[in-house]
């Protein structure tokens, strides 16, 4: 079993990777393809995933803090 992905894209989604399932808050399973985009700005009129609504208006460059 591989291991499953998720990338912070700069200004944009989370990209997932990897054989996982996705569940609303009750518990149902929503269809999705081996990789798919989860909406990270709150724009997206297709939420959970993303649209593309971000674009020009979300910015954010998340990083992995450097250790001393």
């Amino acid at each position: 079993m591989s291991k499953v992905q998720i990338k912070v894209n700069d200004n944009g989604s989370l990209r997932i990777t990897g054989d996982v399932e996705l569940l609303d808050g009750e518990g149902n399973i929503y269809t999705t393809k081996p990789s798919f985009s989860l909406c990270r700005c709150g724009m997206s009129k297709n939420k959970p995933f993303c649209d593309g609504s971000h674009k020009g208006n979300f910015e954010s460059q998340v990083r992995v803090p450097k250790e001393d």
